[in-house]
């Protein structure tokens, strides 16, 4: 203890005597911070992350089939085999302690096929004539689409005057057609044809349709609810138990269905009140208030004489103008810039939005979604559409906010599946048509024996149409499912969520020797695992953290390796001495590392302090997601990180690490000095 205690006295001494160690001390203060901040930041987003993922539908495993010829990733547009006797994988996983719930989350992708403005104005009118609405009902619809057909006239005039091929003028000569006066009066006589006309002539030439991409959950409604509490209802209502239909994410609503000059707006509103972004210095915002102004076209479509009249008179009075053309009118009201947003939005929503139908699809409707199933054909499906839903904490975050949910009977079908409602009206058309089985060895007798009773005369009939379609309507709509049939549905993949407090590490390997040890037809997947590109976030973050922590280091090691060698050489006099008074050169390298030690413990000490005191305040107040994006990645709008004990002390072992091996040359350099050389240096 005795040389111990000496070299400890020596290495305080020498602590804060020279301008090197305190140099040294600021290198390795700093590197102690960087690496400690740097693991609690990455393991905060990591757990945060860990939550989003987990809470909005991939849970804490996933089981998938194991017939399956690549690994499950949600993330990507894949086809995999159903798991096979689904119930009874169910009920084996349900039986494990561990195990809270098991639920079926079968991802897919779609497409939901929106016409433009007059798409859907024209149709709106038929569908009222087919169905013998109110006479002005059906004389609203036909002034709006009269107006509509107008306002493209109008709108396509400088398109008229460079037109070339014959193709562009018997285009306009079509909706010159239709904008005439006597195109209306027959309209009245022929409506259907005059709507075929229009639909098939006119519509297309508003080049503005969209087909919308959609990603949805197929799952048991009802159990996905109670299995992700963070999962609430925005707006509508909940799917009732037993029946088809749709739940969209929020953000997707918004993004994907709403008026696209108010989804702008809206845009533009939180970017300057919420981001503090300005329009006169943001490309982006500037962008959107450009297309604003020269896309009211689409205001213009939905508004029949009377609207028109009506906008117009609004906006002279709130603007102060005598302008009568509407479009201008818009125009001058869209002018955003940073000093009128705030009145201009307002104005927008309180005198131009109750006139207009801002959502293309609305709560109620039914919604026809189309998939290519894994037959190689493709299948759609009509979906109520029932309300919007959001995940607390993510409720602006783009990838929680496109989460949608179907119901497992209608997702069912879009993979080319039947339902057990399907299976049984089959059953009936056999029994009304008389329909046989037939044995392939007695299919000659049963068809043209004499005693066949499969032939039998034809009788003419008449077919009610009206009975058997009922002006298009689907009556599945309508049905409701047990939990029995639910069951029996198609499931590719499931969420495995187990009870608070239970270890992940350990058990997805009992899981997977329960799946042996009963032959469950599964392959099981972390949600790191099953969540591809994005669960792998953390790992890319990560190793880029690493790298600059490596490169950090580099430069350290370096640095700290000059200075202990600029300060042995400084010191060469005194080692001298020391060596000519009975030192050992194991002594003076112990020396050298206690000083090094002694001050990476301390300066790396001050470094742990100050990223404990930081990562505090920031635990507090949170830190703001930069973008909607990270909403996702720091579970909400503000991330609250947390420090560990493991982060200061992986801080403290790398810090003291790098300290010791840079100090291992000078260490050697200063043994080898020649206690007569040094006295002779000194003098």
């Amino acid at each position: 203890m005795g040389p111990l205690m000496i070299l400890v006295q020596i290495a305080l001494r020498n602590l804060f005597t020279s301008t090197l160690n305190l140099v040294i001390g600021g290198i390795i203060l700093v590197g102690t911070a960087l690496v400690v901040t740097g693991g609690a930041m990455l393991d905060s987003i990591d757990g945060a992350m860990t939550r989003s993922l987990i809470g909005s539908g991939t849970g804490d495993l996933q089981v998938y089939s194991i017939q399956a010829k690549e690994d499950l990733d949600l993330s990507a547009a894949q086809i995999l085999p159903p798991i096979e006797d689904f119930p009874r994988v169910k009920r084996e996983l349900l039986a494990r302690p561990e195990v809270l719930s098991v639920v079926p989350a079968n991802v897919s992708n779609g497409l939901v096929l929106s016409g433009n403005a007059l798409d859907d104005v024209f149709a709106r009118l038929r569908n009222a004539i087919r169905t013998e609405a109110p006479a002005e009902q059906v004389l609203g619809l036909k002034r709006l689409a009269q107006q509509s057909v107008r306002v493209l006239q109008e709108d396509l005039q400088n398109a008229r005057e460079v037109a070339t091929s014959s193709t562009d003028a018997e285009e306009f000569a079509a909706l010159d057609r239709a904008a005439s006066d006597a195109f209306w009066t027959e309209f009245d006589r022929e409506p259907l044809d005059a709507l075929e006309f229009l639909e098939n002539r006119i519509a297309r030439l508003v080049i503005d349709a969209e087909t919308i991409k959609i990603r949805y959950i197929g799952t048991d409604l009802e159990a996905f609810q109670a299995t992700f509490d963070r999962m609430h209802l925005r707006e509508g209502t909940q799917v009732p138990p037993g029946k088809r239909g749709l739940l969209l994410g929020q953000y997707f609503y918004e993004d994907k269905f709403k008026l696209k000059i108010a989804r702008r707006l809206d845009l533009l509103n939180e970017a300057v009140t919420v981001k503090g972004r300005r329009i006169a210095e943001d490309p982006e915002l500037r962008r959107h208030v450009a297309r604003n102004q020269k896309q009211v076209r689409d205001i213009l479509f939905q508004l029949d004489g009377l609207k028109t009249q009506e906008l117009v008179s609004r906006l002279q009075r709130r603007l102060g103008v005598g302008e009568q053309d509407p479009a201008k009118l818009l125009a001058l009201l869209l002018d955003t810039r940073d000093e009128n947003l705030q009145e201009r939005y307002q104005l927008f929503y309180s005198e131009v939005a109750p006139l207009l139908s801002l959502y293309r699809i609305r709560i109620g409707d039914v919604v026809t979604i189309q998939n290519v199933s894994p037959r190689g054909y493709v299948q759609s499906v009509n979906v109520p559409f029932y309300g919007t839903i959001e995940f607390k904490g993510l409720e602006k975050s783009p990838l929680a906010g496109t989460v949608n949910l179907m119901d497992l009977v209608s997702f069912q079908k879009l993979q080319g599946g039947q339902s057990q409602e399907e299976a049984r009206e089959i059953e009936r058309i056999k029994t009304q048509s008389g329909v046989k089985d037939v044995d392939r060895a007695s299919a000659e007798a049963e068809f043209f024996g004499e005693d066949s009773a499969l032939v039998g005369e034809a009788a003419p009939t008449h077919i009610d149409e009206e009975g058997l379609f009922e002006a298009g309507e689907d009556k599945s709509l309508g049905d409701t499912y047990t939990q029995e049939e639910l069951a029996q549905s198609v499931v590719i993949s499931a969420a495995v969520m187990l009870k608070p407090g239970t270890s992940l590490n350990a058990v997805a390997p009992s899981l997977e020797q329960l799946a042996r040890d009963k032959g469950l037809p599964i392959r099981i997947a972390t949600w790191k695992q099953a969540s591809g590109l994005i669960g792998q976030f953390t790992l890319v973050v990560k190793a880029a953290l690493y790298f600059g922590v490596f490169m950090i280091f580099v430069v350290a090691l370096i640095v700290i390796n000059n200075a202990m060698m600029m300060a042995a050489l400084q010191r060469v006099h005194e080692i001298g001495t020391m060596r000519a008074i009975g030192a050992q050169r194991g002594f003076v390298r112990w020396m050298i590392i206690t000083e090094t030690l002694l001050l990476g413990t301390t300066f790396g000490s001050l470094g742990a302090l100050a990223s404990v005191l930081l990562m505090k305040y920031l635990g507090h107040t949170g830190l703001p997601a930069p973008s909607d994006e990270m909403h996702f990645f720091f579970s909400g709008p503000r991330l609250f990180p947390s420090i560990s004990a493991d982060n200061l002390l992986a801080g403290y072992v790398m810090v003291l690490g790098v300290s010791v091996l840079s100090t291992l040359y000078p260490a050697i350099l200063a043994t080898r000095v020649s206690p007569v050389k040094a006295m002779q240096a000194a003098e």
